[in-house]
């Protein structure tokens, strides 16, 4: 029931007196709706949040469930931090470019592997032959999955020699495996040792290098692949599912580890349902956290993130035209309320850029926005679900090769389910 029974008549008597008429003329096209394809109605008013609670789904800025911001002050308090993923050729090159963008006021940096490394081989293994230095540069930085936990022993051994304790190691991992059987195929073992051994580092970390950040979940490689926004939210919360519970079996606390969690996620296109999907997912994490697992300290339902604009939204031909892309992608993400932002901007299409510098509050009430974040909530559900369908593959030691192409192939298969 309308909470205004003379504002719900009086937008009745518009649907019937101006806006029918108009849509009988025709529109632009049939059916409107978002990239995910969630319907989106002619206007928005607030009947569409007559069971809205204000309170209960927003709060405040600071405050669970984290709607409209994991800091009170936002970015009245601080911005967004600003990066580029860069590396390429040899470590060399990589490396000027490093000192070039820092030299030109780039204050953070995100390592891009070659697929060598990302399988774990050294650069002179006969199986990396052609590979070395294509889309990336052979390093030892933390944006690596498969071999995660080898990297983070080789760096606390060189702190040892260096009389570095372990619990002065910082930095973060990505250390996320389990989107590379969903999206990039850079994985090395089954799943189930592959969980192991992500979730025995998120573990020693915890227990002895409390300044290292053991995990950064990602959506990002997800959306890349071709899912749409619901889709990428819903398998990263389940990955993220499937972490948190095999901390928690190795008797790790929550509270010990929760905090430290980081994620990474996609910006495409669609303007208010990018805005809604970080609103949404930060609701959902921290109700999760709280209901699910049982966290009790507020920081643990904080849902920290990076986010880089879609490489996949850009073209090669017309390249200038990707830097108004990106910008718009960029500005639905701080207006989502992300922490940490990259743009996949300019030339992506056709490599990483190498001679040009590119740099890059959260909506409160409006309409439109909060309604696709309800709508958003709904169609991440009904994923999730498709998602735990899809799991029950992982319950084995091992995918089989027809089950890998099927993994691949799940956002065809997810599309078709969410529409049904």
């Amino acid at each position: 029931m309308s909470a205004d029974p003379d504002f719900a008549a009086a937008l009745l008597e518009w649907e019937e007196e101006r806006l029918a008429p108009a849509q009988r003329r025709g529109e632009r096209k049939p059916e409107f709706e978002t990239a995910s394809g969630i319907p989106v109605k002619a206007l928005y008013t607030q009947e569409d949040l007559a069971a809205h609670d204000a309170l209960r789904d927003e709060g405040f800025p600071g405050e669970p469930p984290y709607t409209r911001g994991i800091q009170p002050t936002m970015y009245r308090g601080r911005t967004w931090s600003i990066r580029q993923y860069a590396g390429y050729g040899t470590a060399r090159d990589a490396n000027e470019r490093f000192r070039y963008l820092l030299a030109h006021g780039q204050p953070g940096l995100s390592v891009a592997f070659d697929l060598p490394t990302q399988m774990g081989l050294d650069s002179d293994d006969p199986r990396s032959a052609g590979e070395v230095g294509q889309v990336g540069v052979a390093s030892t930085s933390m944006t690596i999955n498969a071999p995660a936990a080898v990297l983070v022993a080789m760096y606390v051994v060189a702190a040892e020699r260096q009389g570095v304790p372990h619990d002065a190691v910082m930095g973060t991992v990505q250390n996320d495996v389990l989107k590379e059987y969903i999206a990039r195929g850079t994985f090395i073992y089954p799943p189930q040792p592959s969980l192991r051994l992500a979730a025995d580092l998120i573990a020693w970390c915890t227990r002895h290098a409390g300044r290292f950040n053991p995990i950064s979940l990602s959506g990002y490689h997800i959306r890349e692949a071709g899912s749409t926004a619901p889709q990428e939210m819903a398998f990263a919360i389940a990955n993220a599912c499937a972490y948190v519970q095999a901390a928690l079996d190795r008797g790790v606390d929550v509270d010990e580890f929760a905090p430290k969690l980081s994620w990474i996620f996609n910006t495409h296109l669609d303007f208010f349902e990018e805005i809604a999907k970080y609103r949404a997912l930060r609701r959902m994490w921290a109700r999760i956290m709280r209901d699910r697992f049982g966290a009790r300290d507020a920081r643990s339902m904080t849902l920290r993130t990076h986010t880089q604009t879609g490489g996949s939204t850009l073209t090669a031909q017309q390249p200038e035209n990707n830097i108004v892309r990106a910008a718009v992608e960029a500005l639905a993400a701080v207006l989502g309320g992300v922490q940490s932002l990259a743009l996949s901007c300019y030339d992506e299409a056709l490599s990483y850029s190498k001679d040009r510098v590119q740099f890059s509050r959260p909506i409160a009430g409006y309409q439109l926005v909060q309604q696709k974040l309800v709508d958003m909530v709904a169609e991440i559900t009904k994923a999730q679900l498709v998602c735990w369908r899809l799991g029950r593959l992982k319950e084995a030691d091992q995918l089989s090769p027809a089950q890998i192409s099927l993994a691949k192939r799940n956002n065809v298969a997810i599309a078709r389910d969410l529409r049904r």
